[in-house]
């Protein structure tokens, strides 16, 4: 088998990554869906736009320690099975809402939190169980892939998404259908984790409480300068660069006048350049800090350029530049993480590093959002690559110099007595 696809060797992988990519493919279906509702509903508000995605990602802020914790405690299998549930009740009642015709702002609004809140608790056990289901030696690998099926998904996903709403007429009924077919596709993944062979799982030792549980996971994180970097890297491109969903939406329809099958097209051709990046990345063994550093300067300058363009058509041609260096930044960033820290404290390291990755959309959406309502919807790029690339450079000054950090930081664990929390994942 060829190294780039050599987690798929493990059966208990397979399934879980089929499961995924069906349920993917209908979170960007829904996602796609939910921005389209959102404008209908609002006659293309941008901050509207924004605060719905800011929302969204709150309880991601607000609950992760917490949720990082429950990962550590409880075994991670049975814990996604719950939390799939928790984000298919959302859709399924937004989606009803929409189809019937009676869907307000404010709907949209409470399931996008409530939705919110079982991401919340997904991700920190999702990103987790990955280690679980492969082991240590192909952690890199899977963890590719895994983004590799995410961008799959967001190929086929939002090209989808934008043919059904235009197909059924493009109002807010439509957006409800395509909603709705996300809400079953969660299912995928619980059949699939089910069918796995709990024997083949390589699970940690649940942590017993015991007070001070969530301190000790910060402590953790604050005492490792590498650990840091990532963190702070990741929060100025997760804050104010990465918000696609946004932006594209407010250049389909504010810059070049387009509609939902355009709109759409432009996730699909973003994740033309994420799905490369993310198998490049599956076929790496070892990462570096100097790539993740190099990977987020070079996004955010790409999303400068992508903020003036000229054309929808260069525009679009330019989105798979943008999907490859993000994903580079990622996909070593959290594989790095994730080989960097001790199995007993993953579930509450793996938290902080979402609540800082996801978390800062609360506050970044609402504020691009408000940025292409006021100043044209190009700023919002122009604006969120400046920002990416200047926090990185703040990162490199506040935390490569601890312990020769760039380039050497990661070889010199695996080489020291710290190198089997390396090693393990």
């Amino acid at each position: 088998m060829s190294p780039t696809f050599r987690s798929l060797r493990v059966r208990n992988y397979r399934l879980y990554a089929s499961g995924a990519v069906v349920s993917n493919v209908g979170t960007w279906m829904q996602r796609v869906a939910q921005d389209w509702l959102v404008l209908q509903l609002t006659h293309n508000n941008g901050t509207a736009l924004g605060i719905t995605t800011g929302l969204q990602f709150l309880p991601i802020l607000l609950l992760s320690p917490y949720a990082g914790l429950i990962a550590d405690r409880f075994p991670k299998r049975r814990l996604l099975q719950v939390t799939q549930m928790m984000l298919a009740v959302p859709a399924l009642l937004l989606g009803l809402l929409a189809v019937t015709g009676v869907a307000q702002s404010w709907h949209v609004y409470a399931l996008a939190f409530a939705f919110g809140i079982g991401s919340a608790f997904d991700a920190p056990a999702r990103q987790s169980f990955v280690s679980e289901i492969v082991g240590p030696d192909d952690l890199t690998n899977a963890v590719g892939l895994n983004s590799a099926s995410f961008n799959l998904a967001r190929m086929v996903g939002p090209a989808l998404a934008g043919l059904l709403i235009a197909a059924l007429g493009s109002g807010v009924p439509a957006t409800g259908a395509v909603i709705l077919i996300n809400a079953v596709s969660y299912g995928a993944v619980i059949l699939s984790l089910h069918r796995m062979r709990e024997r083949e799982l390589h699970p940690a030792r649940p942590t017993q409480r015991r007070p001070g549980m969530i301190a000790d996971g910060v402590r953790y994180t604050l005492a490792r300068p590498d650990l840091m970097l990532i963190l702070t890297i990741v929060f100025f491109a997760g804050t104010f660069g990465l918000n696609f969903q946004i932006t594209s939406a407010l250049m389909a329809t504010e810059v070049f006048h387009k509609g939902a099958g355009e709109y759409g097209l432009l996730g699909t051709t973003l994740a033309i350049g994420s799905l490369s990046g993310a198998l490049l990345a599956a076929r790496r063994v070892r990462v570096r800090h100097r790539l993740v550093i190099m990977a987020a300067v070079t996004f955010g300058l790409t999303e400068v350029v992508a903020g003036l363009m000229p054309s929808y058509l260069l525009f679009a041609v330019w989105t798979p530049v943008i999907g490859v260096f993000s994903l580079t930044m990622i996909t070593s960033a959290n594989a790095t993480f994730q080989m960097s820290v001790t199995p007993e404290m993953r579930g509450r390291v793996m938290a902080l590093y979402m609540m800082v990755f996801m978390g800062g959309t609360p506050l970044g959406a609402p504020i691009v959002g408000w940025v292409g309502q006021e100043f044209g919807a190009r700023w919002t790029l122009v604006g969120g690559g400046a920002a990416t690339v200047l926090g990185t450079a703040f990162a490199v000054v506040m935390f490569s110099r601890a312990k020769g950090l760039i380039g050497h930081l990661h070889d010199e664990h695996q080489s020291s007595g710290s190198g089997s929390e390396m090693a393990r994942a």
